[in-house]
């Protein structure tokens, strides 16, 4: 089947590259020349594991396809999928002007029956917004509006897509269905379900979801914060509570925060739709409000070590100053392993928060995401890009580690003794065993586990 994509950014890379690995011939649409020029050289904006590997084999086989041209776009295919980011506005509402640009492109050049499909993550209601552009200068031909919200994980994305849990599919009419049937035939062999529900439902679901496990992230990290003042450990309460299958494991482990593109703007956007429909979000308010205080967390946590530890001189009154000019380090930026994405990315407001107290100097080091940190932070001199985990930790008083990156669970400690002035390690994602940690000499934290 022949599809188009307008939008080639993110996740929606790995949406048409995956169509096209199924079979359909796939045609990419996008305003920007030199991402599109990237591409047919197979220069990929994004770090996702396999993507490069999966775009050259169907670039090569034409079933991608790569264009500036919407006119042409629009008529290689009757599906045509929105796939634009929709980030937050001023207000933290979701911003649909791109959504609506490609509504607008789509009317300007439809000669025939077409399906718009939006699988860009909208408020409930965005469907009439399109449904009354197309249908403002359509001429009486006809088309159909279709919600199909995604559910990938960035650096699992291909994985969710090919054997994803669910598809839904928001449709008004039997066409339509039929339309989204012959895209996602390939997936219901196998089983998966491909589930239709009427468009409003479709557009609420993926806040729902978000929403709903970002209130689980919040929760876990209130109990922690709780645990913390008990003298209780987090792991075993957060490992119990995670084998009663009504609540589940997955989602349930203390740390910075929910953060990354999609968990912060869908909750916030979701929170702002009461303004239409006069209704609060009490717990969805909650936690945001939670989440927005643990993100600095880590911050205080390292004063309290530089404060209490028995071999730094430090003095009365001290308190506020006590970062005033130390070396932090901070292994891994992205807001989780294998991926380059830092779009609200917990280490941001980490180092704007050291910035704000006084440190002398922040040294960086990520595998893949440290040149997207460098295009936000270029001018402060007081930030070391590093080009591996070791430089950024030469001469450091501190280290704050905000990734769980595999390959790095088992550095050379004893290294890292040698290049450390002070061997403060605060460690917010649990990653290293605490007693083995002190045991080598590190003055040592992680996540309000004693033991």
């Amino acid at each position: 089947m022949k599809i188009t994509i307008f939008g080639t950014w993110y996740v929606w890379l790995v949406t048409w590259t995956c169509l096209a690995e199924v079979g359909h011939e796939v045609m990419c649409i996008d305003v920007d020349e030199k991402k599109i020029d990237d591409l047919e050289k197979w220069i990929i904006p994004i770090y996702e594991p396999w993507l490069e590997e999966l775009v050259k084999r169907n670039h090569k086989n034409w079933r991608l396809q790569f264009s500036t041209n919407a006119k042409v776009g629009v008529d290689f295919a009757t599906a045509i999928f929105s796939a634009v980011w929709t980030p937050p506005d001023e207000n933290h509402r979701a911003d649909l002007k791109y959504v609506k640009a490609v509504a607008k492109t789509v009317w300007k050049n439809m000669t025939e029956y077409k399906v718009f499909i939006n699988k860009s993550t909208v408020p409930v209601w965005t469907w009439e917004i399109c449904n009354n552009i197309i249908k403002k200068e359509c001429n009486n031909i006809n088309f159909d509006i279709v919600s199909n919200p995604e559910f990938l994980k960035e650096w699992a994305a291909i994985k969710d897509f090919m054997v994803p849990d669910r598809i839904v599919c928001g449709v008004e009419s039997e066409k339509a269905k039929e339309v989204m049937e012959k895209i996602y035939k390939t997936f219901v062999r196998t089983n998966k379900p491909l589930i239709f529900t009427d468009i409003k439902s479709s557009e609420i679901i993926k806040y729902a979801a978000n929403s709903f496990l970002a209130t689980k992230i919040s929760f876990i990290n209130e109990i922690a914060n709780f645990a913390e003042l008990a003298w209780a450990n987090i792991s075993d309460i957060s490992k119990w509570i995670g084998f009663d299958p009504r609540i589940w494991a997955q989602f349930l482990h203390a740390g910075i925060g929910y953060w990354w593109s999609c968990f912060p703007k869908d909750v916030q956007a979701l929170i702002e739709t009461w303004k239409d429909f006069n209704y609060d979000f009490k717990i969805i308010k909650a936690t945001e409000e939670v989440n927005e205080l643990q993100k600095i967390k880590v911050v205080e946590k390292l004063k309290k070590l530089f404060k209490n530890s028995p071999i730094i001189p430090f003095h009365k009154g001290d308190e506020h100053n006590i970062l005033e000019n130390k070396i932090i380090s901070i292994w891994w930026l992205s807001f989780k392993p294998k991926t380059d994405d830092i779009r609200d990315a917990p280490s941001i407001e980490v180092i704007k928060k050291l910035l704000e107290l006084w440190v002398s100097e922040i040294k960086l080091f990520d595998p893949v995401a440290i040149e997207n940190m460098r295009n936000i932070f270029w001018d402060n001199k007081k930030i070391t890009f590093c080009s591996n985990n070791y430089d950024a930790i030469k001469n450091s008083d501190a280290l704050i580690i905000l990734t769980e990156w595999d390959e790095f669970r088992n550095p050379d400690f004893d290294k890292i003794k040698n290049l450390m002035n002070w061997n403060i390690i605060v460690d917010w994602r649990n990653i290293y065993n605490k007693k083995e940690m002190l045991d080598l000499g590190f003055i040592y934290e992680w996540i309000w586990k004693w033991n």
